[in-house]
Formats: C-alpha cells, sequence, structure tokens
C-alpha cells in the first residue's frame, strides 16, 4: 500500500541575486519581507517533508535537458556586484543521483533525450531561495536544466512527463519570477503591463482544461512580452504546470515588488 502523499508543485519567484542576504534599497525598506515569508512557510504549508526536490531554475539552459548528478553540488555564485559576504553563503544539500536515474528513465519514455553532468554547482535560482526553504540543508536536492529552446510547449510536456514523482515524495519545483524586465523593474515603467500579466497569468493556470493551451500562447497575452523580453524565468512555471496533470494552479503568493506584481502558483 502507497503511504505517500501526493506532493503538489510550485512555481515561486527566487527574489533578484542574494536578495535575502543584503540590505534593501532604502526606497524599499521592506522589499522582500513578503517573498521570504511566503518561501518560509512552504515547509508547514506542504505538510510532509519531501523525500527529494526536483528543481528547475530559470539560471540553467543546456541543448538537453540536464542533471546534475554530483553527490555534493557546490554553489555557483551567479550574481555580480554584491557584497563580498554574500559569495561566503553556504548551503550543504546533499545531491540525488539515484533520483536523477529514475528522472531519466521518465524522461527517455517520453522521447526526451537527456544529459548529465557534476561539476556545475547549485545557481542562485536554486540556493537562494532554499536557504529560506529548508535552512538546514536536510532535504536531497536535484537540478534538473531548461532546454535552450525555451519553448513552452516542450517545458510542458517535460512537466507531463515529471508527474509521477509526486507520487514518490519527490517535491517539483519550477523557480524564477513572474515578472522579468530587468530594465524596466526599478525604473516607473511597465506597472501596468506587469499586472495586466500577473492577472493574465493567475487566470490562466487555474484551469487544467485549458492550461496548457493557454501558456503557450503567453507571449500573447495582455504584458506578457513587455514582463519577459526574454523568457526563461518563466519557463520554469511550464514544468510545474505540466506536472500538475489534471489539478488546478491557485496563485500562493503575490505582492507588489519594487512597483511590479510578482506571484507564485501551487498546482495539486
Amino acid at each position: 500500500m502507497n503511504n505517500v502523499k501526493r506532493l503538489p508543485t510550485l512555481y515561486i519567484p527566487h527574489g533578484g541575486g542574494p536578495c535575502f542576504f543584503i540590505d534593501p534599497p532604502a526606497a524599499f525598506p521592506h522589499m522582500w519581507d513578503g517573498l521570504a515569508g511566503y518561501l518560509r512557510g512552504i515547509d508547514a504549508s506542504l505538510g510532509v517533508r519531501p523525500k527529494a526536490v526536483l528543481v528547475i531554475s530559470g539560471h540553467w539552459e543546456n541543448p538537453l535537458p540536464t542533471f546534475n548528478v554530483a553527490i555534493k553540488p557546490g554553489l555557483l555564485f551567479d550574481y555580480y556586484g554584491f557584497p563580498e559576504h554574500t559569495y561566503r553563503l553556504k548551503y550543504p544539500a546533499t545531491g540525488a543521483p539515484d533520483l536523477a536515474e529514475r528522472v531519466r528513465k521518465l524522461l527517455d519514455g517520453a522521447g526526451f533525450k537527456t544529459d548529465v553532468e557534476s561539476r556545475r554547482g547549485l545557481d542562485h535560482g536554486v540556493f537562494v531561495p532554499f536557504l529560506l526553504i529548508y535552512p538546514n540543508a536536510d532535504v536531497p536536492i536535484l537540478q534538473l536544466s531548461l532546454q535552450a529552446s525555451l519553448d513552452p510547449a516542450l517545458h510542458l510536456a517535460l512537466g507531463h512527463a515529471l508527474a509521477p514523482l509526486r507520487d514518490q515524495g519527490v517535491l517539483i519545483v519550477g523557480s524564477g519570477m513572474s515578472y522579468h524586465n530587468l530594465a524596466d523593474m526599478f525604473s516607473g515603467r511597465g506597472a501596468a503591463a506587469a499586472a495586466d500579466f500577473d492577472a493574465w497569468l493567475g487566470e490562466a493556470v487555474q484551469d487544467p482544461a485549458t492550461r496548457d493551451q493557454l501558456l503557450v500562447k503567453w507571449r500573447e497575452a495582455p504584458g506578457g512580452a513587455a514582463s519577459h523580453p526574454r523568457e526563461e524565468h518563466l519557463i520554469p512555471l511550464m514544468v510545474a504546470a505540466g506536472a500538475a496533470e489534471g489539478e488546478r494552479g491557485v496563485r500562493a503568493f503575490g505582492e507588489s515588488i519594487g512597483g511590479k506584481q510578482i506571484s507564485g502558483f501551487q498546482f495539486g
């Protein structure tokens, strides 16, 4: 008898660089407080500790979906110009090479070619939010790359293939930002486009009968192209949504950050 609780899938905003570990801008003194609170609350909200996490970050693209199979992955400090102490953060989570083999078989069965690598560290789209989600680094983490095409339909299909993991104690997390136009983020421009796209996303993710068709055409949505000049921070949502199968999506986090509406979503 399978007593493992089916886990939801998540699409989380991971903030900007090491944002939770530096002083916020004077103009926005509590800028990251709400998001930090949401991330810290995920563990309790799940009601169960996952056996492992499979995370897809907007900061890793490869020609093929690629697994980090390191037993003890290091950290990749892929941000620039921040205080020196943020380059000494530690997150000693164990890897999950055994999970990588299970995932590879699922993707192979769905027609995906995959690759592995063991030298790249976990990027800040992983270790920064997970320092808040599981601060003791006591849940194994397997990072899976985006495919460099950034094709939304392909990543929805990737998620569909991963869905059985949810019944095996694996938490599937897409880590990105629902708004990611860095040129406009603090400019005073683009607030209406961000709000329009956020509202559209909140509707689009809900109904599993129409979700895939809507998300594939995200760039045609109100504010879509303006909110994501390049889509790498949105595509992790497609994996989380695809893995939800027939279950509804809800907005689990929503707040104005730096004048732009940012959301996180939960499926199942």
